[in-house]
């Protein structure tokens, strides 16, 4: 009981040092944060597969905002996607928008967590990757508690996370305007 006990705080103070479990969202201390290059390790990780030339039953967008006070992080493009490998993630990204795409043969639920875990990055209710601070979170324009990984990818939903400092007042960025193929 004591071994799993020592076990515990290591994985803990690894975690809080930034370090990570093989496969596991790593902590990078600040953006821009890259796309991952193992794109099926990085699918794996968050529970996804490649579904390149599927037929498919679910096709949605979500926008993500991601602010760090009021400077905007990119979300790259080609997260979860490649078409010179022949690969799509039921989750991915195309381009720097921050539309991150749904494309999968099953219907199915799929999260802000997921996205995250396949792009590398850490995502929990008081951070955004090696972002500390406030992280206020708004969905679809309207305040979220709670754990941000939880929050479903759904069509035209708009996420926007904000850290700043503690006291900082966030503020709620305009709504992003969809473009023509996505209304």
């Amino acid at each position: 009981m004591r071994l799993r006990s020592v076990a515990v705080a290591v994985a803990a103070v690894l975690l809080l040092a930034g370090c990570a479990a093989p496969g596991a969202a790593t902590t990078r201390a600040v953006p821009p944060w890259e796309r991952p290059t193992d794109l099926t390790a990085r699918a794996e990780a968050a529970g996804l597969r490649n579904v390149w030339g599927e037929r498919l039953a679910e096709h949605v967008h979500t926008h993500l905002t991601i602010l760090d006070g009021d400077e905007p992080v990119t979300v790259p493009a080609n997260v979860g996607h490649s078409a010179k490998a022949r690969f799509a993630a039921e989750i991915h990204t195309h381009d720097t928008s921050g539309i991150v795409h749904v494309e999968s043969p099953d219907e199915r639920t799929f999260t802000l967590g997921q996205f995250f875990d396949e792009w590398g990055v850490s995502l929990g209710p008081e951070h955004v990757g090696g972002l500390r601070g406030e992280l206020t979170v708004w969905v679809d324009g309207h305040r979220r508690i709670g754990n941000p990984r939880s929050i479903a990818l759904t069509d035209r939903r708009q996420v926007v996370l904000v850290v700043t400092t503690i006291g900082e007042v966030p503020r709620l960025p305009t709504p992003f305007d969809w473009p023509p193929q996505y209304r």
